[in-house]
Formats: C-alpha cells, structure tokens, sequence
C-alpha cells in the first residue's frame, strides 16, 4: 500500500514536456502579476477575487452557493445566511488571513496552515490523531487510498511538508513544479479530519505569494479544478498508483496557465469598467466623484450605504444622495433586503459570472441613463 515519505521526490521531475509546460506558465503568471498592479486600489481584488475563488475551491467539495447569495451575505445587512454561503464566507476569510500572515516574511509555517483548517472548519481539532480515515469513491464506496493513520507519521510528515515549502536549500526544482509535489503531498498526508482540499488549494495561492510569483492573491485556479474535477482526483491517484509524476504536474502546470490567462482578462475587464465609469462621473455628476468612490463601487459589488459612509467620512444623507446619484444615471441598480437599501454594480458582476470565458469578443458596457 502506498504511502507517502519525505520530500524532496527522489525521482526525476522535471521533464522537456514539464519543463516546457513550466515555462509557459511562468510566462502567463508574470503577466498576471503585473495586470494585477494595474488596479489602483488592492482591496478590490483580494475583496472580490477572494469570494470566486472560495466559491469555487468549496464547490468542488459540493459545496455550492450562488454569487447573488455570496454578495448579500458581503452586506451583512440581516440578510439570512445558508450553511454553503456561510462555508464560503469561512473560505474567504481564511484566505484572506493567510495572505496577511505570510506576504510580510514569505514564509508559510505549520501554524499557518493550522489556523487557515481552523477558520474554515470553525474548530480546534487540529491534525488527526485518531484512526479510520480513508478516501472513497464517492459512487461505489470504494476505498480509493488510505493515508497515513499514525498521528506521529502525520505530524512528520507534516514538518517534512513545510521545510520543503519554505527552504529551496532542501530541492531547487522550478517553483511551480513543487507547488504541484507540495499539493500532491498534502493531499496525499490528508492532515485533517476534514477540510483538506480546501485547505490545501489555500496553500496553492499562499506559496505562490511567497515565491514572489504573485503579489496577490488573485490566481485562480480552483475553476480550472471544478472544471476538470474527474482528472483532479485520477491523476492525485495515478501517481501514488504508479509513481508517475509526469501526468499530474502537466495538469498543475496547464491549470497555472489556464487560469492566468481567464484572470488576466478578468482583471483587464475590471479595469476597463472602472475607467468607464470614472469617465461617466466625471461627466454626469463631477461633484461626487473621487477615487475612493469609484473604489467603493469596484471593492463591493453590491454596496450599501454604510460601506461608503466609512470608505468616504461621509454622514448618512450624503451617502444615500451619491448611491442614488449612480443608481439614476444607470451605474447601479438599486434593490432592497428588508428595510435597507443596496445598491448592485451589474456590469462587474456579470464579469464575475462570465470569468471563464474569453473577453475576445465582448467587453462590459456600463449602463446608460434610465436603463
């Protein structure tokens, strides 16, 4: 029976084909990485571009809520939560959190991903320390793999795990490529009663952060994941069946690729957005506008009018007057959630909604006066 041991791979990884595949990724994530720093104002990406990925990454463990929902529950205006929107929430947070705790020192530690499995669960049980867990075909019932059982191996497995992620002393493949072995290998430990593919696609982003390959946390390589879920899980398999590493770091490596492309016209596509409608009001009402406006409208897809009170120092009457400014020229749609009024950036949310398409043939069209 399979079961993982230390890292570094004893074998040969980086083949001409992972190599080549490897190369082509790092091309696309540099352009990501500097799209991204075309955006004036950070928060707009890690607030929005955090939720899709939690959503995502949370749908794969059949998780599911909808954008609407994800959106309201960003209000917390009252607003009924269902247990998915709350798991994603969680998600979101986590992600957030984890990004705070390592963009400083570049370093991932145990603690830090501890704390990213406790937020998302929402309780203490730490890594597993009693037997019984294995991984099952969801249909047959079918144990698949059994990982390790001894807290013990866990736990040195574990440490094994984060010195290979934070000293590049212990093996100097490509950064991509060992963020596809670290991947594999915390999947394959399974560290947690529950919580493990979530936590472990956090660390994707977390360790690509730390290599400088991004500085946000704006990949988003959860789609790719929903999108090709059947191959996720029979190449993780394949190579503890096989020891065949080839198959599943081309998966990565493409998934690297693929999803930096999709985000890199996303965040061009918000870009766009914001100057069309830092162009709009300038023209049709240039006594509200300001920088911090605009932030708003890009930062919360559905904003209220406390969010701009805040973000602005504005008092309540003035708020309300810009949100209904915007809403009577067409950039917001105006909507109620019992007795407290939000205000819904449509253009950016169908951004959001039509992610995984190509913008080769549409842009967003900002909305004009009465529509």
């Amino acid at each position: 029976m399979w079961q993982p041991t230390d890292l570094p791979v004893t074998i040969e990884v980086e083949t001409k084909a992972v190599l080549k595949q490897a190369t082509t990724a790092h091309r696309y994530l540099a352009e990501l990485k500097g799209v991204a720093a075309t955006i004036p104002n950070e928060q707009i990406l890690i607030s929005t571009l955090t939720l899709q990925e939690a959503r995502d990454s949370s749908a794969i463990e059949n998780i599911i809520t909808t954008q609407d929902e994800l959106f309201k529950a960003e209000l917390q205006a009252g607003y009924a939560l269902s247990t998915a929107t709350k798991e994603v929430q969680n998600y979101a947070t986590a992600l957030r959190e984890g990004f705070e705790a390592v963009r400083k020192n570049k370093i991932l530690s145990l603690s830090h991903i501890l704390r990213i499995q406790q937020e998302l669960e929402q309780n203490n049980a730490g890594l597993r320390k009693l037997p019984g867990t294995a991984l099952k075909n969801a249909k047959t019932g079918e144990t698949v793999y059994t990982p390790p059982q001894h807290p013990d191996q866990i736990e040195h497995l574990m440490h094994n795990l984060v010195q290979y992620i934070n000293d590049d002393e212990v093996s100097d493949v490509d950064p991509l490529i060992k963020m596809a072995i670290i991947h594999h290998q915390f999947e394959s430990i399974h560290p947690f009663y529950d919580g493990n593919g979530r936590t472990g696609r956090i660390i994707n982003i977390l360790y690509l952060v730390c290599k400088d390959l991004l500085q946000l946390p704006v990949l988003y390589l959860s789609r790719y994941v929903v999108e090709n879920k059947a191959d996720y899980y029979r190449l993780l398999q394949q190579v503890r069946d096989t020891g065949n590493w080839e198959a599943w770091l081309l998966f990565m490596l493409k998934g690297v690729e693929e999803t930096a492309k999709q985000t890199i016209e996303m965040v061009k596509s918000i870009n766009l957005l914001m100057q069309q409608y830092k162009k709009r009001i300038r023209t049709d009402l240039p006594k509200i506008y300001s920088q911090d406006l605009l932030n708003n409208l890009f930062k919360h897809p559905y904003t209220k009018i406390e969010f701009v009170m805040k973000d602005l120092m504005l008092e309540r009457k003035a708020a309300a007057r810009y949100l209904n400014a915007l809403a009577d020229i067409g950039l917001l749609q105006k909507e109620k959630i019992g007795t407290s009024n939000y205000y819904l950036n449509l253009p950016l949310i169908e951004v959001f909604v039509n992610a995984k398409e190509q913008y080769t043939s549409t842009t967003p069209v900002i909305g004009t006066q009465g529509s």
